[in-house]
């Protein structure tokens, strides 16, 4: 799930969706507002992907999403969070902070730290969200193995 104001949480998505693709794992992407969240728990792993808005806020296309999530138990979902920001702003990239906290006080499992992309994502950003990716599936995996313990 992404919101993207500028496109570079699009482009970052869209890159997401590709390395889960290359992975053979089937993924969906939509935008946070057009998804109906009770739908959330019909997956094993969530991405979301967001921008900070003004002074350090989730930005308001997210916000509805940010705050049904308080309510919550996510406890059989994986979950990241990345997003874009300008390290100009002392507030670079505080909603993926807040996302990431907000998506662990679910329950669900955090399945890698969150990337914070500086603007458009380049060929390092591609990178480091590649080891991301693998790192949510490395810790899917592994949460399943022990489950069926």
């Amino acid at each position: 799930m992404f919101t993207s104001m500028t496109g570079n949480d699009e482009a970052i998505a869209d890159i997401l969706f590709r390395i889960f693709n290359d992975n053979c794992v089937q993924a969906d992407v939509s935008r946070i507002e057009d998804t109906d969240y009770a739908c959330i728990t019909n997956y094993d792993v969530l991405v979301v992907v967001s921008y900070t808005y003004e002074d350090g806020e989730v930005p308001r296309p997210a916000y509805d999403f940010y705050e049904w999530l308080e309510h919550e138990k996510l406890s059989s979902l994986t979950f990241g969070v990345c997003g874009s920001g300008d390290t100009f702003y002392e507030d670079f990239c505080t909603a993926v902070d807040n996302f990431d906290s907000r998506l662990e006080n679910t329950g669900a499992i955090r399945g890698a730290d969150p990337v914070k992309v500086e603007l458009y994502p380049e060929a390092e950003d591609e990178q480091r969200l590649g080891n991301f990716v693998l790192s949510i599936l490395n810790t899917k995996k592994g949460h399943d193995e022990n489950q069926n313990v």
